[in-house]
């Protein structure tokens, strides 16, 4: 199917958006990972005789057509005979002594019963049926009709269609509103918003009367973003609002692709992203440009269209699209960054913000110490919030978790104005105790913290109102687009904190959402310092949270080897990029397992049989060719085979392609794809 770029809407780079004829543009029924706009249901059996090349199939027909021709000639004659003879040995007076008319009737039905026989005998042996639909029926419309084909007809038909985008809307009663629309430049974000809008206001007539007045007012500004926004700069990639699809490139027409998606566009929406998708390769395969960058795009569309919220994690230097394209850009370590990160994701639980800070920053080799690091630090967050009815600084958590005297002497002095110090009188005497010990949890996470209190990092965290506003997770049932740009260059560790931190943050914050009527969507451009075993965990609640995540990883390896296998079980979709290593591929290999496949073994033997006169024929025959008479025999069975091994996903895979398997959120699975992401 060939690529088409996106309609614009007026004002934006390249022609008018067309709204009619994208509204009316044919939007099959199809699998998950097809782009539905514009698609066309393949029918397996004529998809399986278009396999055979044309001249082929032309030259076997012409054979059947002229063995037919003498077949019809001949058996005319001789069922002409048969009749005869039979009437004459019977004496049936038709048959034997036919008159003029009974004659030429009897004729007539043996050239009718023989042409029958010869269509049906030769024209399936010789495929006429599709010699017909594949060359003839075309040429005839052409040539004869002046017509399109049919399948030119159907694209031409889909093409011209007009619709009245607003039909809904006047058959509602909002006449008033349709016309005020028809006179306006409305785009594709428009339109989806507005017809959300539409759909919310059925439930009271009152509503109805708002959402009128709304649309007479602002025209297809209504209902717009909170930014006021209605259009992405820069954008480029292909969309379908309507069904909220992002196409990504085409399905390949081999034989390891299913019938069903073979040279169909490629496709991600909220039905798969919803279980999430993990994407391994190195770096350079297109992994940023081809997969991350067109799905924050997506995501970013759909929440000005209202109906969905997105949140991009990556380097400061990662293209993931310009500041423009988000509401919120959260840059620790740029001084001109607007706003901060709320490290306890505006937690309603103390305990509950401590325990995911904790997790946060530990080193993947310390996780054994989880425990008592999370005890270690809600010793301090709960009575400092408690206080001070706010979440600590950095500075003061870390002086907390060091153990300075001031520090705990000012927070015991605050508890008892507060009248809470008794509550709370135990967990500082256990800090107390804790402190100057070699294996105190406390010292080591003061010593992490200390990552994060830099000169760089001023009033990116701050909790008293003193520094940049602080973004809260807490928000993802809003349409908010938001960035955040991790400091990888000049502060690794810290970037390392900071994505766990905000990834760790995410899922919770997904998972415990009230309104889950707006799909919330993560994407991480490298995974492989965000990851624990609670987040794992969560990737798999959010199915049921109309949420899901983007995870990009350059290897597997990157990974503690226990979240390996646990994270490859706990996201519904997965994408192999090429050159990824070997051990990588046994993953993916095992978790797309086995399929049957038809195998054909040609056996070569020494020909025995025959007599005497045989075998000296072939005696003879290797004496003067060299070489001994054999039989074939071909054995034909089905066994079971890797869908794709280690070895192809790490050697075979061409540039610019990937290989994808989906899983829908209703549990519809697509078996793995092998996709070109440059169409």
């Amino acid at each position: 199917m060939p690529h088409q770029r996106p309609h614009r809407p007026t004002g934006a780079a390249g022609p008018a958006f067309d709204l009619s004829a994208w509204v009316a543009a044919p939007r099959p029924e199809a699998a998950p990972g097809i782009y539905r706009q514009g698609y066309r249901q393949i029918d397996p059996d004529r998809a399986e005789a278009g396999r055979v090349p044309t001249w082929p199939l032309l030259l076997r027909a012409v054979l059947n057509a002229v063995v037919g021709w003498f077949a019809y000639l001949y058996g005319t004659q001789l069922l002409t005979y048969v009749l005869v003879w039979f009437g004459g040995q019977t004496g049936i007076g038709p048959l034997a002594e036919p008159s003029e008319s009974e004659a030429m009737l009897t004729l007539l039905v043996v050239n009718a019963v023989v042409l029958a026989v010869v269509i049906k005998v030769f024209g399936r042996m010789g495929r006429w049926p599709e010699v017909w639909r594949r060359y003839v029926a075309p040429l005839l419309s052409r040539t004869v009709t002046q017509e399109a084909p049919a399948a030119d007809a159907e694209v031409a038909e889909a093409a011209a269609r007009s619709a009245d985008p607003w039909v809904v809307l006047r058959a509602g009663g909002a006449g008033v509103a349709a016309g005020r629309l028809d006179g306006e430049a409305v785009g594709d974000i428009d339109y989806v918003r507005i017809r959300q809008a539409w759909e919310s206001a059925q439930a009271d007539p009152v509503f109805v009367l708002a959402f009128v007045a709304q649309v007479a007012a602002r025209g297809a500004a209504a209902f717009a973003h909170p930014s006021e926004v209605r259009e992405l700069p820069g954008r480029d990639e292909q969309h379908d609002l309507l069904l909220r699809q992002v196409r990504l490139g085409t399905t390949q027409d081999v034989p390891k692709n299913p019938l069903t998606h073979r040279a169909a566009g490629f496709a991600l929406d909220p039905a798969v992203l919803g279980t999430s998708l993990l994407a391994v390769g190195p770096a350079g395969t297109g992994k940023t440009a081809r997969l991350a960058r067109p799905v924050a795009e997506a995501l970013c569309l759909q929440a000005l269209a209202g109906t969905a919220c997105a949140v991009v994690i990556g380097s400061a230097e990662a293209d993931l699209g310009p500041d423009a394209w988000y509401d919120v850009v959260i840059a620790p370590g740029d001084p001109g960054s607007a706003y901060g990160l709320d490290l306890y994701g505006a937690a309603r639980d103390p305990d509950e913000a401590a325990a995911r800070l904790a997790e946060a920053l530990l080193p993947d080799e310390l996780t054994a110490r989880a425990e008592s690091a999370r005890t270690a630090l809600q010793q301090v967050v709960g009575p400092f919030h408690a206080a001070y009815g706010r979440y600590p600084g950095v500075r003061e958590l870390r002086a907390l978790l060091g153990g300075e005297t001031e520090a705990l002497g000012a927070l015991a002095k605050a508890l008892g104005t507060a009248g809470r110090l008794a509550l709370y009188e135990r967990d500082l005497a256990h800090r107390e105790r804790q402190r100057g010990r070699a294996d105190d949890p406390g010292a080591l996470l003061a010593d992490r913290l200390a990552l994060l209190d830099r000169p760089a990092f001023e009033g990116a965290f701050a909790t008293d109102g003193t520094g940049r506003p602080p973004f809260a997770m807490r928000v993802l049932d809003h349409p908010l687009r938001v960035r955040v740009k991790l400091p990888e260059r000049g502060h690794p560790e810290a970037a390392r904190m900071l994505s766990r931190l905000v990834v760790g943050q995410f899922v919770q914050a997904a998972g415990v959402r009230e309104d889950r009527s707006l799909f919330a969507g993560l994407v991480v451009d490298d995974v492989s310092a965000a990851l624990d075993a609670h987040t794992v965990r969560g990737l798999q609640r959010m199915r049921g949270a109309n949420a899901g995540a983007v995870l990009l990883l350059r290897t597997l390896v990157d990974l503690p080897e226990a979240l390996r296998a646990p994270l490859f079980g706990a996201v519904g979709c997965r994408m192999a990029f090429p050159g990824i290593a070997p051990w990588d591929g046994r993953l993916f290999s095992e978790a797309w397992g086995t399929h049957l496949v038809r195998e054909t073994a040609v056996t070569h033997t020494p020909d025995t049989s025959g007599g005497l006169l045989r075998r000296a024929g072939r005696l003879g025959r290797k004496a003067l060719s060299g070489t001994t008479a054999q039989t074939e025999s071909v054995t034909t069975r089905e066994v079971e085979r890797l869908r794709w091994s280690p070895s192809d996903l790490a050697h075979a895979l061409p540039a610019g392609h990937a290989v994808v398997s989906l899983t829908a959120v209703s549990g519809e699975q697509v078996p793995p794809l092998l996709v070109d992401l440059r169409d």
